[in-house]
């Protein structure tokens, strides 16, 4: 079941849990019938967890456009462009098909901020969102442009966290 009015969601901030909110709405969207997708900028690794299920989750898709290694902030490499522009690409290509309910758009603030994607390439796609689809933005950083079009915005503040502490990431919390 299409939504009648989609709205555009942001999850910015420090705190640990961008990614893992943007997830829990898709799975309730799906759960509804709803199809989402996910694209991940500057991610390209497939042991994430969430592209490890993704396939057995019925209306949700992933697909990363990034590569497996940390992009090198204000100098990304050729690779890096390319990819972020495929994301892009994936990105106006979904509003424009209508295939999806939701589209994500993850870590995207993050490529914004390192220079892979033009915030005003951002705010043109979300100026072309269609009424019916919700838009989700994920990552540190937003930019206060982003944060001015979206309807609802969460920033995740880290009070404490166990990387402080000298923790390794852990297979299926962190990734």
């Amino acid at each position: 079941m299409p939504l009648s009015q989609g709205i555009i969601q942001v999850y910015t901030g420090n705190g640990k849990g961008k990614t893992t909110a943007a997830l829990g709405q898709a799975l309730r969207a799906c759960g509804h019938g709803m199809k989402a997708l996910m694209i991940q900028f500057m991610k390209g690794s497939t042991n994430y967890g969430e592209v490890k299920i993704c396939e057995s989750v019925p209306g949700l898709k992933i697909i990363q456009s990034g590569l497996p290694t940390f992009v090198k902030k204000f100098s990304p490499s050729e690779e890096d462009l390319r990819l972020a522009k495929q994301g892009m690409d994936l990105a106006r290509k979904a509003m424009e098909d209508g295939k999806v309910d939701m589209l994500i758009l993850d870590e995207i603030n993050v490529a914004v901020d390192y220079g892979l994607v033009n915030v005003n390439d951002v705010l043109d796609l979300l100026k072309k969102r269609p009424p019916c689809m919700e838009v989700i933005l994920t990552g540190r950083y937003a930019p206060p442009e982003i944060l001015e079009i979206a309807d609802l915005v969460t920033e995740m503040r880290e009070v404490k966290h166990h990387y402080a502490a000298g923790k390794e990431m852990r297979e299926g919390i962190e990734y």
